[in-house]
């Protein structure tokens, strides 16, 4: 607990409360904030289906080909040329190619001008959602104008036991040594360490499934899914031809006797199974952003305002925390508090650290994930924070007023990462 006291007083500005002055104070909240014209706005976003990895329907669809599907949709969607484009991130964890090669290749496979530069992000988890921060600090500098951040996963076709060349001395450092740590076996330390329950843990994987199947059923994904005409190999290895349209790893049927059923999947006597752990899936998202002034010029809409952001270290031992200290983090950045926000988007990347999260905040659970996260949905690494962004802005439209939310998740080797956004309203 130290520690994370420690942790936490990294993330205060040094000095007295007067030294330096805040950017915006929270005791102002929500109504000191103003419309800019440098504003870093999102114009639209959209995203594939999350496919089941290795057994799903996109099984046998390379990334460059997921990708690509979500690009050139946002840009069509809003008639906006790919010339217009200063830049293109994408979030990838598990780069082949280096990263560039499926970005770049993508990028031509959408009809994108040579001219238009594109490069590729790896912060694990929280990828996709770096993509976008990485747009939004080249138009804050004013290199670029507009820009789109994506974030892309195939599970299905790359590997994630390989940790790649490390040095002989990683095991002399018990912190680089913690960073070969199982992601199941952080989810177990988070559990012990804060008394996170078993029954806990499934409840709370039983609401993602319920949550999910209700907006599933309401049609409430349709707006954000862009339909995939794809093909798979099926079991006599014929291909078919499919149209992939609705998320695979939703489980309208879970429950808390099904659940209770399932063995520990990390240490016999732990408490992290299957069933309260994300999915391995396989999808992509893509965010149009820009500066206000620029957007306007163009004739663009808002979708949404980001008004904050943070990225945060922790144990990596215990690396399932970072939510709980990058949201009051990113929070004060932007000058508003827990109370102040409608939709948290908590990655669910396990049950025990998302439980702690948010009883960590205090947050009203049903602010959290109210269509479901990634123990329903799935968790294409890379894509995930882009995949985040898209729901959330598409949920707080939905509501038809101002309305705040938050996107954020824990990140393999211990970090945290959120982001603050505004949808406008009518």
């Amino acid at each position: 607990m130290h520690r994370l006291q420690v942790l936490s007083g990294h993330l205060r500005p040094p000095g007295p409360p007067a030294d330096p002055p805040r950017l915006r104070g929270s005791v102002c909240g929500a109504a000191a904030l103003r419309d800019r014209p440098e504003d870093v706005v999102i114009v639209h976003g959209r995203r594939t289906a999350i496919g089941r990895a290795k057994r799903g329907s996109f099984k046998d669809t390379t990334p460059d080909e997921l990708l690509s599907a979500v690009m050139k949709t946002v840009l069509s969607d809003v008639k906006l040329s790919p010339h217009k484009l200063g830049d293109v991130c994408v979030g990838n964890v598990l780069q082949p190619g280096a990263g560039a090669l499926v970005a770049r290749v993508a990028h031509f496979l959408s009809g994108f001008p040579e001219e238009v530069p594109v490069f590729t992000v790896n912060r694990q988890c929280s990828s996709g959602l770096q993509a976008l921060l990485n747009i939004a600090g080249a138009i804050r500098s004013g290199t670029i104008d507009l820009g789109l951040a994506c974030g892309v996963e195939s599970m299905s076709l790359r590997d994630m036991a390989n940790p790649g060349d490390l040095s002989s001395r990683v095991t002399d450092v018990d912190q680089a040594r913690d960073c070969l740590i199982p992601m199941g076996i952080t989810s177990e330390n988070v559990a012990e360490k804060f008394g996170i329950s078993r029954e806990k843990q499934d409840a709370f994987a039983v609401s993602s499934h319920q949550k999910a199947a209700r907006a599933q059923a309401l049609g409430l994904f349709k707006e954000e899914i862009v339909p995939v005409q794809t093909r798979v190999v099926d079991g006599s290895g014929a291909e078919v031809e499919v149209l992939v349209s609705e998320d695979e790893g939703v489980r309208p049927g879970t429950s808390m006797e099904g659940l209770s059923r399932l063995r520990p999947a990390f240490r016999p006597d732990g408490c992290t199974t299957a069933g309260n752990s994300s999915q391995v899936s396989d999808g992509a998202a893509a965010v149009l952003l820009g500066r206000r002034s620029a957007v306007e010029a163009l004739g663009l809409g808002v979708l949404g305002v980001l008004r904050g952001s943070a990225v945060v270290g922790v144990p990596p031992d215990l690396m399932g925390i970072g939510p709980a200290l990058a949201i009051p983090a990113a929070l004060e950045r932007a000058g508003l508090t827990v109370d102040d926000i409608d939709v948290f988007e908590i990655n669910e990347a396990f049950a025990s650290q998302a439980v702690y999260c948010v009883e960590k905040l205090n947050i009203p659970q049903q602010k959290v994930n109210p269509n479901g996260g990634a123990i329903a949905l799935g968790h294409p690494l890379g894509c995930t924070g882009a995949r985040q962004v898209v729901t959330l802005l598409h949920e707080l439209r939905r509501r038809n007023k101002r309305a705040f939310g938050v996107v954020s998740m824990c990140i393999g080797t211990g970090m945290g990462a959120a982001a603050v956004f505004e949808c406008p309203g009518p």
